[in-house]
């Protein structure tokens, strides 16, 4: 049951028993919050009791995190995204958590999101610091197609933003990767590309996304946003849901996804196992795919700028996978 009168908590000690119940539409006696993590958003797992029919024993709970992240979010149209997506309760045809509630309250810039916690039932979140395996990210890949065919040129939802990047932001944006670049030289790990290269790509990937036919996008599907139940690969962290082309989600994932050798050896398989899965067979295709790295690239290094969205292990992993891939893309003849 996904509620629409649920108020949206100013602090963790106001997930109690009654607004779990409400969240859950169930009567909850004991609400626990636990594993409570800071990042990008603030996020914890809830243990529950019931009275009467029981629920879930665990839920997974994500609310708005500090003010500056918030502002960020805010700019990319990715503050609210995921709780409408819970609301308008669209049909995913992918591995997904279930979603039981949402919420949101604009004047606070704030949101939250209540779903199930996938480890109850085998669920195993993966990590950009253990890279996924070939076959992982074909099964992966196999899930993306059917969310893409499902919603290939189809009506969205009307909160589904297209990938836009207004003239305003190129500066911000410049300031950003030149920023990361430097924090990369500190940190002892050199990029030997140049901020305009990345920002001038970067900007000109959103242009292509938002081309050609368009369809519903995860739009953040690299492998911690990811976990593995059985031979299946899911997607979580839905808040930068967008509408653009296919081919987005297809290099994010893949790019991020695999260490740079499995890459280069299975990419061209497995992009075709994905359209084999898909239905369809664009003839740009390849040349379209070897133009998404800049874009995993940018936004990664925007992240390591920020310092605050993820750790700093993760940050350099991810962005030395989409760099080497972004280095091929460039070299590649044609």
């Amino acid at each position: 049951m996904i509620s629409r009168v649920l108020p949206v908590p100013r602090n963790w000690s106001e997930l109690t028993p009654t607004w779990m119940s409400v969240a859950l539409g169930r009567t909850v006696t004991h609400a626990r919050v636990t594993d409570l993590v800071d990042g990008t958003n603030s996020r914890a797992v809830v243990e529950l009791e019931y009275a009467g029919p029981a629920g879930p024993a665990r839920v997974f709970v994500k609310r708005e995190g500090r003010l500056l992240n918030r502002v960020a979010l805010t700019a990319l149209g990715a503050r609210e995204a995921e709780a409408d997506l819970v609301r308008q309760r669209p049909v995913l045809p992918l591995e997904h958590p279930a979603f039981h509630a949402a919420a949101t309250d604009r004047r606070r810039l704030a949101a939250v999101v209540v779903m199930e916690d996938v480890t109850l039932r085998g669920g195993r979140p993966n990590s950009a610091l253990a890279p996924l395996t070939v076959e992982q990210v074909a099964a992966g890949l196999g899930e993306l197609a059917r969310l893409h065919a499902m919603f290939w040129d189809a009506p969205l939802p009307a909160f589904v933003r297209p990938w836009r990047l207004g003239p305003a932001w190129a500066p911000v944006a410049r300031a950003g990767f030149v920023r990361a670049l430097q924090k990369l030289r500190r940190a002892g790990h050199p990029l030997d590309i140049g901020a305009g290269e990345i920002e001038r790509g970067f900007r000109g990937w959103a242009r292509i996304a938002a081309t050609g036919p368009q369809t519903l996008l995860h739009g953040d599907p690299h492998p911690g946003n990811t976990y593995t139940v059985g031979h299946t690969v899911g997607f979580y962290d839905w808040q930068l849901v967008r509408s653009g082309s296919w081919v987005h989600d297809v290099g994010y994932f893949l790019a991020s996804s695999l260490t740079v050798a499995d890459r280069r050896e299975h990419e061209r398989a497995l992009l075709a196992g994905y359209l084999d899965a898909l239905g369809r067979r664009p003839a740009d295709a390849w040349p379209l795919y070897r133009r998404t790295p800049v874009f995993g690239l940018g936004a990664w290094l925007q992240t390591w700028a920020a310092g605050t969205f993820q750790p700093r292990d993760v940050c350099l992993a991810t962005i030395e996978r989409f760099a080497a891939a972004h280095r091929d893309a460039r070299r590649e003849p044609g």
